[in-house]
């Protein structure tokens, strides 16, 4: 799967993108986000509180209950406001 990580989500991980597979156990984005905060030093700082990560699969806002693939393309990012 490709992730992308914007705003001050790259900034802490030092990535803008990455490809990876599916780590053992993964089926969801919650699930996700805990294995990419245990990767630790700056993964541990951007996924700290999940309730300030807005998460994108397929370019489709989703819920961290929504289940992966493989084939699927994250993008996390901060919460947005307009005007």
């Amino acid at each position: 799967m490709k992730i992308l990580y914007f705003a001050w989500l790259k900034e802490k991980t030092s990535l803008a993108e990455e490809d990876l597979s599916l780590p053992c156990g993964v089926s969801t984005v919650a699930g996700l986000m805990e294995y990419l905060k245990n990767r630790g030093g700056g993964f541990a700082d951007a996924f700290a509180d999940s309730t300030l990560v807005r998460v994108a699969v397929n370019m489709e806002h989703v819920q961290t209950s929504h289940p992966l693939n493989n084939a699927d393309e994250v993008a996390f990012f901060p919460p947005v406001t307009g005007g």
